[in-house]
């Protein structure tokens, strides 16, 4: 708890140049932890193909992924702000409710980000907010940055707005934060590393995969959840052919015994 407020205080009494700088460290970090662990996981099960290796990378491509850590950074800053002005309040005890927060918020999030995901799927806002992440059906780590200024913004926002509405303790933000990158990374591998027997088991069977999400890029009229399944359940948006898909490419192999 010392280090945890010592950590705050240390936040609290930055300059805002100072405070964009290490929030700057922060977002790269986890931008190539992302990448990094995305592509290793690739390799590990690169026998589990779920779609056609993606082309080469092109320099746009990677000047929107370099700018989406910039536009993160700007929206961490926001967050800053508003934390030291009260706005966003962060609870300081470590209990059994940390993990009711981190479960609020990914069901709220996943909620708001489905509704807000089919919403940039109209036809009249999808080329100006969504079309950039659909630069091609096949997804790769790096595809969970190639994302328009607009989609980052608006992602940013949401996000800022649940925490300023539901006040939770900072562990259960951390282990959020946590989970929602390596749901991202996942979602983009190209190949799918959970096992056949995924989808039957109770309660865990309803986190997306890497083939689900890779399904989205394939068809983006279906898989619109980000964390879940059980909106597009509800909603009628869930492929069809997903658990065909999924059991396709998880039988393909276990490990990559080349390596």
């Amino acid at each position: 708890m010392n280090s945890v407020n010592a950590i705050l205080n240390f936040f609290a009494g930055l300059s805002t140049i100072e405070a964009t700088f290490w929030l700057f460290v922060q977002n790269v970090l986890q931008f190539v932890m992302c990448v990094l662990g995305g592509h290793t996981i690739l390799m590990l099960f690169r026998k589990r193909t779920i779609v056609e290796p993606p082309p080469a990378l092109s320099n746009k491509q990677i000047l929107l992924a370099c700018l989406c850590v910039v536009l993160n950074t700007m929206v961490a800053v926001a967050g800053w702000f508003l934390w030291k002005r009260g706005i966003i309040q962060i609870k300081m005890n470590i209990d059994c409710f940390i993990l009711v927060d981190m479960l609020i918020l990914l069901v709220v999030m996943d909620f708001l980000m489905y509704v807000s995901h089919r919403i940039a799927h109209f036809s009249m806002i999808f080329p100006l907010i969504h079309s950039t992440h659909h630069l091609e059906e096949h997804p790769r780590p790096l595809s969970l940055f190639v994302l328009s200024p607009m989609e980052v913004f608006g992602y940013g926002s949401l996000w800022l707005v649940v925490i300023a509405v539901y006040h939770s303790s900072w562990l259960g933000i951390v282990l959020y934060l946590l989970l929602n990158a390596t749901f991202g990374t996942l979602g983009h591998l190209g190949v799918e590393p959970f096992p056949k027997q995924w989808l039957s088991i109770p309660l865990l069977g309803h986190l997306t995969t890497s083939t689900f999400h890779a399904q989205h890029h394939t068809n983006g009229n279906e898989n619109f959840g980000f964390y879940t399944d059980i909106w597009d359940r509800l909603f009628g948006t869930l492929s069809k052919t997903y658990r065909e898909l999924f059991e396709t490419a998880a039988s393909k192999t276990v490990l990559d015994k080349g390596l």
